[in-house]
């Protein structure tokens, strides 16, 4: 089986069944073979593991995924690569290809059919238009997840590992690190893809939290209340949370809230921690 890793055979496959790009799904493929062995590194999958693959393309990084794992299945939306899944991943008898939006896919029934409900392994290389929603849909489904190592922008992968403070750090910050520990294990440059993307990507590595790093009681105020810090993040953080179409709390409430938080009712979203997010979220539950 040729390894479409190799830019000569991926060109083979593309002409073979005159494939176009499109553009509307994000499509860059991987052909470098150094960043498909470190993706897997990364990964640490081995022969126990039940792979979940999401945007496979042609399968350039499936046939590493199928040589290492136990089983594979790769989730393809665009119905154009399905037959030319069916070709280059032909000599493996691990994978299951499935047509269809990851985020419609019910990944917690396949866990439970492939893996015996433990956590699965979440790979891929991610258009990326639709990272936040595919990552955020895959934590907050609390489907059991052990890792998930994504290529994605550069920027954004920043943006995943920042604290409080920098000009990255937002809500994607704080809401993959209140679910997993995040580590970019490789960086990318646009040579590596066909077509060339327009900009530097990464390889990221979110590895679960066994327990969560914060307690808090209402999960989804918390993620209310952060989404609305820095809906304006030139505003303060009381501006930001009277100013939500999703909260409805008097500004009394806010300011109180703030200021028992032990912090000046003057600062800004940006420089809270997420134990602060978590505490200010519980003191706030208590006043609705």
């Amino acid at each position: 089986m040729a390894t479409l890793g190799i830019p000569q055979n991926t060109i083979e496959v593309l002409q073979k069944y005159h494939f176009n790009f499109q553009k509307k799904f994000g499509q860059n493929f991987l052909i470098d073979t150094h960043v498909l062995e470190k993706i897997i590194a990364a990964a640490d999958v081995t022969k126990d593991d039940f792979v979940l693959e999401i945007g496979p393309g042609i399968g350039t990084m499936t046939q590493y995924l199928c040589e290492h794992a136990r089983a594979v299945a790769a989730v393809e939306i665009d119905k154009n690569l399905i037959p030319i899944l069916g070709d280059t991943l032909g000599a493996y008898d691990n994978v299951e290809i499935i047509n269809q939006d990851i985020l419609k896919v019910d990944i917690r029934k396949l866990a439970d059919e492939k893996n015996g409900g433990r956590p699965i392994k979440v790979v891929a290389n991610l258009p990326y238009y639709i990272t936040t929603p595919i990552i955020m849909g895959l934590f907050e489904s609390h489907v059991p997840i052990d890792s998930i190592t994504v290529m994605v922008q550069k920027e954004v992968a920043d943006r995943m590992q920042v604290g409080p403070g920098t000009k990255d750090y937002g809500a994607l910050s704080l809401a993959v690190q209140y679910y997993a520990a995040p580590e970019i294990v490789a960086i990318v440059p646009p040579n590596c893809f066909m077509p060339r993307p327009k900009v530097g990507s990464a390889v990221i590595r979110l590895t679960r939290h066994k327990e969560l790093p914060v307690q808090v009681e209402d999960e989804k105020l918390m993620f209310r209340i952060i989404r609305a810090s820095f809906n304006q993040r030139r505003k303060t953080l009381a501006n930001g949370l009277k100013n939500s179409g999703e909260l409805t709390l008097s500004k009394e409430v806010i300011e109180e809230s703030i200021t028992e938080l032990g912090v000046p009712v003057t600062i800004r979203g940006e420089a809270l921690s997420l134990a602060q997010f978590a505490e200010l979220s519980n003191i706030i539950l208590k006043k609705m």
